[in-house]
């Protein structure tokens, strides 16, 4: 049984939690969880620098930037990834120390016949855009026929993965 006696019981403060929406980005470097949901073909791609605690999310709707005139850069998987790099960077993060996890690429919708499917095109630009900036994958959770919901603890740069009527994943 607890007794009242006057004094305040340590209050830890909550975790900050930041929303990253579809096409945005945020980085942290306060230990904030950062989260985002609706991952059908969308990626979302988490960094995390280890040394300065740094750790960033970003979620990308396409493919490519290309013959696109003035778009939000977040919304693509090569100029999002760099974006977030860079975002990371002037945090005082360094690429040679970032480590990147990424989920999602689902192909919700067949549209096969046409190539391949928006979700398979956006892992094949993260992967080739996070291979030219020399920023390894260590864990991946791709593809499949189900969306996603994301939570990057900003503490130990775990990836926490949810879907529907599956087990959660910590990445």
């Amino acid at each position: 049984m607890k007794v009242y006696d006057g004094s305040k019981a340590a209050e830890s403060e909550p975790t900050e939690r930041i929303k990253v929406g579809i096409a945005e980005y945020d980085v942290s470097t306060n230990g904030a969880v950062l989260t985002t949901s609706g991952l059908g073909s969308c990626i979302g791609v988490a960094i995390y620098d280890r040394a300065v605690g740094a750790s960033g999310l970003v979620h990308v709707m396409l493919p490519t930037a290309e013959d696109v005139d003035g778009g939000n850069p977040a919304k693509f998987a090569d100029t999002g990834v760099e974006t977030l790099v860079s975002a990371l960077e002037d945090e005082g993060a360094d690429s040679s120390n970032m480590i990147a996890k990424i989920a999602g690429g689902s192909d919700m919708l067949d549209f096969s016949k046409n190539g391949s499917g928006i979700g398979a095109r956006n892992l094949t630009v993260v992967r080739e855009t996070l291979d030219a900036l020399d920023i390894p994958i260590v864990e991946a959770d791709v593809g499949g026929d189900h969306g996603r919901s994301l939570r990057l603890e900003g503490e130990t740069g775990d990836l926490i993965v949810k879907s529907a009527n599956r087990e959660e994943k910590r990445l």
